[in-house]
């Protein structure tokens, strides 16, 4: 990794199987998940790492690239002794946990993609202006990364099982991009739920339900496939 990129500043929480967060551009992990922590951390070793600029994380000294980005958020986890894990990707972090998926399949046992999307659509596209005017520039550079993701080609290569989460009123990634993530993953789960963005703070509850089940029939499927090993 360039020396321009900094360490990740990173909280872990709870016990059990790993569970690896990837928050969403400009945002962090208190941003994004704060109301869902808790029950995440119930049945999971949660580990959250901040992208460069977010929380306590310095901002890197050159701009942001999806591969070094995905590397650094699975090294997050390796280097507090959490080798295997899922990751719960939202927004921008939905990106970052296929790639990841892709450059490390022997760690990623399962994706979670929230409001996600394989590649900026005009709509999207068409909002970062204002809110790049809206965000310190510290965190310019997370909206800058945007319009050059694409991970398209990355979706038949993933082999973990995928839940993908749809917001359905969501005014900032529209639904079509769960929709194709979910398309183009083989064998992912697909749900809606009626929310804008930010489904973890507006609808905490409903979004939790199918993600902790999805994560629960996981963890005892694993279990199951462990015996007599």
């Amino acid at each position: 990794m360039r020396d321009s990129f900094p360490a990740l500043a990173i909280t872990v929480t709870g016990t059990g199987p790993g569970l690896l967060l990837a928050h969403g551009a400009t945002g962090s992990i208190e941003d994004n998940f704060a109301p869902v922590l808790p029950a995440l951390a119930a049945a999971h070793t949660v580990v959250a790492p901040d992208y460069p600029g977010s929380g306590n994380t310095p901002v890197a000294a050159a701009p942001l690239d999806l591969d070094e980005l995905a590397d650094a958020v699975v090294d997050s986890a390796v280097r507090r002794g959490v080798g295997r894990f899922a990751v719960l990707g939202f927004s921008l972090g939905t990106l970052v946990a296929v790639r990841a998926a892709v450059r490390h399949p022997e760690r990623v046992t399962a994706l979670v993609l929230t409001a996600g999307f394989a590649r900026p659509d005009d709509h999207a596209l068409g909002l970062l202006p204002g809110w790049r005017a809206e965000v310190p520039p510290r965190l310019h550079p997370h909206i800058d990364l945007i319009p050059s993701l694409d991970t398209t080609g990355d979706l038949a290569e993933v082999t973990a099982p995928t839940l993908v989460v749809a917001t359905t009123a969501d005014s900032v990634v529209l639904p079509a991009g769960s929709r194709a993530l979910a398309a183009g993953i083989r064998g992912a789960q697909y749900t809606e739920i009626d929310s804008d963005h930010v489904v973890m703070v507006e609808r905490p509850e409903e979004w939790l339900k199918p993600v902790l089940d999805f994560l629960h029939v996981l963890s005892h499927a694993e279990g199951k496939d462990g015996e007599g090993e």
